[in-house]
């Protein structure tokens, strides 16, 4: 009798090359031998799978040798982060208000009646 099989993918991503491999694997595959099976650090130069985080459709695991891998699922690999997500999204809005803040300015100095009266 031959073991259940399931699908899975892996994936993982630079900004200059992405990768999934779909995968067969037999049912109660954790997720760190998906990524292994799958040979996906050969494409990589310098990917080490023991000390990359990893996760399955974007949530991270923090026991990737343990989390059992259902059908259909997907394995990603996580770069490390260039910036800190909160950091950016307060630069962001940060600019932002400033640049409404020039335009309110603007808008009043073009407003008939806004000039100084003598």
């Amino acid at each position: 009798m031959t073991e259940p099989m399931i699908q899975v993918e892996v994936a993982y991503a630079l900004p200059e090359k992405q990768m999934i491999i779909p995968l067969t694997v037999k049912k109660g595959t954790t997720l760190y031998d998906a990524v292994v099976q799958s040979g996906i650090a050969d494409e990589f130069e310098g990917l080490d799978i023991d000390a990359t985080p990893m996760g399955v459709f974007g949530k991270a695991e923090r026991q990737p040798k343990e989390r059992v891998l259902e059908d259909g699922e997907r394995a990603e690999l996580y770069r490390p982060l260039i910036a800190d997500p909160k950091e950016v999204r307060k630069k962001r809005a940060a600019k932002k208000q400033a640049e409404e803040g020039k335009a309110e300015k603007k808008v009043e100095k073009e407003k008939p009646g806004a000039e100084a009266k003598s």
